[in-house]
């Protein structure tokens, strides 16, 4: 399963004005197993959970960072040849979002398995994801050579030393900009060059 920083909100799903607190007990560490976990046993394939929770190079949460103010969670998958999306802002914490996705999928699995097909097939029509352009973020996003000031079809190592130098340039610890620093992380994944 991939993470995504900044969150990327489906732009026609509604959002929470007043989150509430859940009766859910759940760590996020656990939560993200369970999204996970019922995501396979679906059979979803290419997963991407998206929150506001700023992560380090290694795909680990920084342990000093305050919880988001934005607490939604927006999980993009493909099912059947369609891409999906399942998001949810309805709980106080990161942690209770993600484990009402998790228990959404779970009860689509059990209609599913109780052999209303047809209901689980309706539910997904209305999760079915829009194109990238639509998605909602909290600031314009730039094409991938444009972020990192090369050209289209620089080469690969071309590529990572605009992204070494866009790292250090931009990098929070010295001084940057830590949108922009997320978006030279951003945009270095989707160039397709290798680090």
């Amino acid at each position: 399963m991939i993470e995504a920083y900044p969150l990327q909100w489906p732009a026609h799903w509604p959002r929470t004005e007043r989150p509430k607190q859940s009766q859910f007990k759940v760590t996020q560490d656990k939560a993200q197993r369970g999204i996970r976990r019922e995501l396979a046993l679906l059979g979803a394939r290419e997963v991407v959970l998206s929150t506001n929770i700023e992560l380090r190079q290694d795909g680990q949460p920084y342990a000093s960072r305050r919880p988001p103010e934005d607490k939604g969670v927006a999980v993009y998958f493909v099912l059947s040849g369609e891409q999906q999306c399942i998001p949810c802002d309805k709980w106080s914490s990161v942690a209770e979002n993600m484990r009402a996705i998790e228990r959404t999928v779970e009860a689509l699995r059990g209609l599913e398995r109780w052999g209303a097909k047809e209901m689980v097939n309706a539910a997904f029509r209305g999760f079915k994801a829009l194109p990238a352009a639509t998605i909602v973020t909290p600031y314009q996003s730039r094409i991938w050579h444009e972020v990192l000031e090369v050209s289209p079809d620089a080469s690969p190592e071309t590529i990572k030393a605009a992204y070494r130098s866009m790292l250090m340039k931009h990098h929070p610890d010295q001084g940057g900009d830590e949108r922009k620093f997320h978006e030279v992380q951003k945009a270095f994944a989707e160039s397709g060059a290798k680090s």
